[in-house]
């Protein structure tokens, strides 16, 4: 990845599922405000994991603008 640009390309290759079972088994039995804790915490350490800034930002800007429901399916 070439610093200072956000770089979208999958690298979790064949755990993918494993990734995304382990997140939402982290948030089995906990209440929403306990979850919103987790998440918090859990994008901070990633943040600071990335250690660039100004990538961290442009994740943001772009997790954004992508909206509350998610990308939309073509149709």
């Amino acid at each position: 990845m070439s610093e200072g640009k956000l770089d979208t390309t999958f690298r979790l290759g064949t755990r993918g599922d494993d990734v995304y079972a382990a997140l939402i088994a982290a948030h089995d039995g906990l209440s929403d405000d306990e979850s919103t804790r987790l998440n918090a915490r859990l994008v901070l350490m990633l943040a600071n994991q990335i250690g660039d800034a100004q990538i961290v930002i442009e994740a943001i800007d772009r997790a954004r603008a992508i909206g509350p429901s998610g990308p939309q399916a073509e149709h």
